[in-house]
């Protein structure tokens, strides 16, 4: 009698047949592992084993110090003008990080994919992020990646840690802002924010508005390394320029006072928070951040700042007081003043 042939083996289909994530890869297995060897050769130092792996090594020897941070990105829409949710992710990463006087090493990625999300989106994301590592220079080393119940996820939410060197005797936070500091911003206020609502709401800006997202640690690694008394840092992101300001005057103990006429804000954003209703002192920026040095090393370090791209429009925009403490004392045209406040909430939600 004839035996009958032993049914042969049924390969699952390949991934690049399916155009979204599905909710069966989720888990791990075969088919989230060809994901994943698909999608890691996009991103910066995927040769190294510690992303298939469950976290990775760094040696440590050489750092006397380290800076750690961590982020969460939930913006909306994902994609918009001047960048992503995966630029934004890395550079808002590596900006905690120069905020804190550090030099930015190494990150991690974390990715919470909504079922149905297309994978061409993800491929997307993915290559901003890596092209956003190669500027600033660092590797992402190690992630994770879950999939949630279509409805669930809002196509895809971020999550980055990153690691950073910091120098001995740098130590940056509004314990050491004096009264007479002067207050420096490297650049115009709103331009992130304005663009990601423009894109949730469909709205054409004409000239385009795009987002400020840039990395900002070599313009403090030059500041540091001038020798420039730098008393501290902070990036204006939620809340603004004058959330971020309050909060430090209150830290510090101290007044601060800005002057109107010295805070930049470019044409089509004024007009877009004339229309809109908003106060651009509030609106979220990614690529600005405050510096605080002793008056007498002001026009040095805005000399310095305007050497680099994402300082050329640095300026000082006030000072800080013994008066006022813990207040943020706006000075208008003709000599007029007005207290500005903490904002409560936030003008626009899910902005990073």
């Amino acid at each position: 009698m004839e035996s009958s042939p032993s049914p042969s083996l049924q390969c699952p289909r390949p991934l690049h047949s399916s155009p979204v994530i599905q909710m069966a890869h989720g888990g791990g297995g075969r088919l989230m592992s060809e994901l994943l060897g698909r999608l890691l050769p996009l991103l910066p130092g995927s040769e190294k084993p510690s992303l298939r792996h469950d976290g990775a090594v760094v040696s440590v020897a050489d750092w006397e110090r380290l800076a750690f941070t961590t982020d969460s990105y939930v913006v909306d829409p994902l994609f918009f003008p001047g960048g992503d949710i995966g630029k934004l992710a890395v550079n808002g990463t590596v900006n905690d990080l120069a905020m804190c006087g550090a030099v930015p090493k190494v990150l991690s990625c974390a990715l919470i994919i909504e079922e149905g999300f297309p994978v061409a989106s993800l491929e997307r994301v993915l290559r901003s992020m890596a092209a956003a590592a190669e500027v600033a220079g660092i590797e992402i080393i190690t992630g994770d990646t879950k999939v949630v119940d279509r409805g669930k996820g809002d196509g895809l939410y971020i999550n980055t840690a990153g690691i950073g060197v910091l120098p001995s005797g740098i130590l940056m936070g509004p314990q050491n802002i004096q009264a007479g500091d002067a207050i420096i911003i490297n650049g115009d206020l709103g331009r992130h924010a304005v663009a990601v609502m423009g894109a949730r709401a469909d709205m054409v800006f004409d000239p385009p508005i795009e987002s400020d997202s840039i990395p900002l640690h070599r313009l403090v690694r030059s500041l540091l390394e001038s020798g420039i008394p730098v008393h501290c840092l902070r990036d204006a992101t939620r809340g603004g320029l004058a959330s971020t300001l309050v909060e430090l005057a209150e830290s510090a103990e101290l007044g601060m006072r800005l002057c109107d006429d010295k805070i930049a804000v470019g044409e089509s954003v004024r007009s877009a928070c004339e229309i809109l209703g908003l106060d651009p002192l509030y609106l979220a920026n990614e690529g600005r951040c405050v510096v605080f040095v002793p008056a007498q090393h002001a026009e040095g370090a805005v000399a310095l700042m305007r050497e680099l791209p994402e300082g050329r429009e640095a300026i000082v925009i006030g000072r800080t007081t013994k008066e006022h403490k813990g207040m943020l004392v706006l000075e208008g045209p003709y000599g007029t003043e007005r207290c500005v406040p903490m904002l409560s909430g936030e003008q626009l939600p899910r902005i990073c």
